[in-house]
């Protein structure tokens, strides 16, 4: 019986050898951890000319208008796993893909515009840290303060009333219906707006409605910004 069992594990092992492409190898050398990454790496490419695993630039193929970053996206926001790199080179499966495809749609969620507002939401606060400190936009300098220049500060006075903001924001949300923005305008979580930019039309968008709708959009992100800094502030001064 145990001469049995072992027929079958050195069976076994033969087996495996020629399916990881070792079997010509000395049998010392044949599972060797350089021989199973070579097995590796050739099953990583007949995956990838079977279409299994998919570059980076073409998750388009699978998620329709998903942009050549959308691979690192994915990564980042949705937590995706089954990648793989050679080089510089990213490799996303593609049974993953079409389900994470799937998960999309059933949210409604349009991956090429979501990318956008994030990348919208970023610019729209590095702006608004930017107000917050302009040193940081300003290069090193060299200088000299003169010995008698002292005692120049001022203080942050008392942020407005919280009602004074929402009220601004609902006047805001009154000439959204009145100019029928929806149009022209996403609002996204109820407090981040962005234009529609569609570059093959936006030559022909009315110039004083497109003016007016990224005015609003402005206004419309500033004040809720302020209202979620009101929100967040435990004293009566923003420091």
């Amino acid at each position: 019986m145990e001469e049995k069992i072992l027929k079958e594990i050195k069976n076994l092992k033969s087996i495996i050898a020629q399916v990881i492409g070792s079997s010509e190898l000395p049998v010392k050398q044949q599972f060797s951890k350089e021989a199973i990454a070579n097995a590796a790496k050739e099953f990583q490419k007949l995956s990838i000319e079977r279409g299994e695993w998919l570059v980076e630039s073409d998750i388009h193929k699978v998620i329709r208008k998903a942009s050549w970053r959308a691979g690192k996206f994915i990564i980042e926001k949705f937590g995706f796993t089954n990648y793989f790199t050679r080089g510089r080179t990213f490799y996303f499966n593609r049974k993953d893909l079409v389900a994470l495809n799937t998960e999309l749609k059933k949210r409604n969620i349009d991956l090429s515009r979501y990318i956008e507002l994030e990348e919208d939401k970023e610019k729209f606060h590095k702006y608004i840290e930017s107000l917050k400190d302009p040193k940081k936009n300003k290069k090193r300098q060299r200088f000299k303060i003169p010995d008698d220049l002292k005692d120049i500060v001022t203080y942050p006075y008392h942020h407005p009333p919280r009602e004074v903001v929402e009220k601004h924001i609902e006047t805001l949300k009154e000439e959204f219906e009145k100019f029928k923005m929806a149009e022209y305008v996403d609002i996204y979580g109820g407090n981040h707006a962005m234009f529609k930019f569609i570059y093959y039309w936006d030559k022909y968008v009315n110039p004083e409605t497109k003016k007016r709708c990224q005015n609003w959009c402005s206004q419309f992100n500033y004040a809720n910004e302020a209202l979620k800094m009101i929100k967040q502030v435990k004293s009566e001064v923003i420091y």
